[in-house]
């Protein structure tokens, strides 16, 4: 393994999907402390909005492999062991990848404003970034707008877009802001038979100057003989798309299949001499483990 630790574009994105995994999870689970009612008749809940327990914590374990960034030629294999904690309150919200308070929901129309988080990786693990700063731990703060296109195939599915707007902090660095992310996708999850949930995304992660520099930008100073100077600029990091499986085992025990390609056909800063490919993939398999559930159903 060539790098120490998980960069922002990715950690987030296997983190969230966990984090979905388990919320898929709760609606087919009783709200109730865990295996007091029968499997399988939580399995297709009459109204699975009440079947959401206000909070639920528990384990999870992941095994992932992804490019060192988007456009790497070197890749990031991790085990990752964490604790999960998903809070639906009618404000404050925990879960699908984010921390933060909702501050409008209607049928159709959600905005929350949160936090997702990610770590650094050391420049001297990455051969193209030999000499060059961190990429230090980052954490996003900022808008996300997303709005309901409306059940598909008999409600078997749900449809919406996502619009989350952030700034990008890095914390390892004495909070320095190291621009703005924009990252539209479409996602459509579906309910399969025998305890499966799918989720596919379509997306697009756009930046500011400051972040294209953050990632493909070379300072005269990091000039090598292998390596130019590069003056990064603002658009399209990277097109992506995604698919999450999960199959509930038991009301408790969960387990995910993570699978991403994304492009930088297109992209703002494809000349830049830090971009290696023009695709890459990540996929990752992961088990969940729910200990414990609130009596309380959330007020979705």
């Amino acid at each position: 393994m060539k790098c120490k630790a998980l960069t922002i574009f990715a950690a987030t994105s296997f983190l969230s999907a966990a984090a979905l995994a388990q919320d898929d999870a709760a609606l087919n689970a009783p709200a109730q402390v865990p295996g007091v009612q029968d499997f399988r008749a939580q399995a297709t809940p009459a109204n699975p909005a009440t079947r959401l327990p206000l909070w639920e914590a528990g384990l999870f374990g992941i095994a992932i492999t992804q490019p060192a960034y988007p456009g790497s030629e070197e890749r990031v294999s991790r085990l990752l062991g964490l604790p999960y904690l998903i809070y639906r309150g009618k404000y404050l919200r925990a879960e699908r990848g984010g921390v933060g308070l909702r501050a409008l929901k209607t049928p159709r129309i959600e905005v929350d404003v949160g936090f997702a988080a990610s770590l650094g990786s050391h420049s001297s693990d990455i051969a193209v970034r030999q000499g060059m700063a961190d990429l230090g731990t980052m954490i996003e703060f900022g808008p996300r707008l997303k709005i309901k296109l409306g059940d598909i195939a008999n409600g078997r599915s749900q449809s919406r877009l996502q619009f989350p707007l952030r700034e990008v902090i890095d914390i390892s660095n004495g909070f320095v802001s190291r621009g703005i992310a924009f990252e539209p996708e479409w996602v459509i999850d579906t309910r399969l038979p025998r305890h499966w949930f799918v989720s596919t995304s379509l997306g697009a992660m756009f930046g500011d100057t400051k972040l294209g520099d953050t990632y493909y930008g070379v300072a005269p100073g990091e000039a090598t003989a292998t390596r130019n100077s590069y003056t990064a600029s603002s658009g399209l990091i990277a097109l992506r798309a995604g698919l999450l499986a999960a199959h509930m085992l038991t009301p408790d025990v969960r387990m995910f299949y993570i699978f991403r390609i994304e492009s930088l056909a297109g992209s703002a800063n494809r000349d830049s001499p830090l971009v290696r490919r023009n695709v890459g993939w990540g996929a990752g398999i992961g088990l969940s483990w729910a200990l414990a559930r609130s009596e309380q159903s959330a007020d979705e």
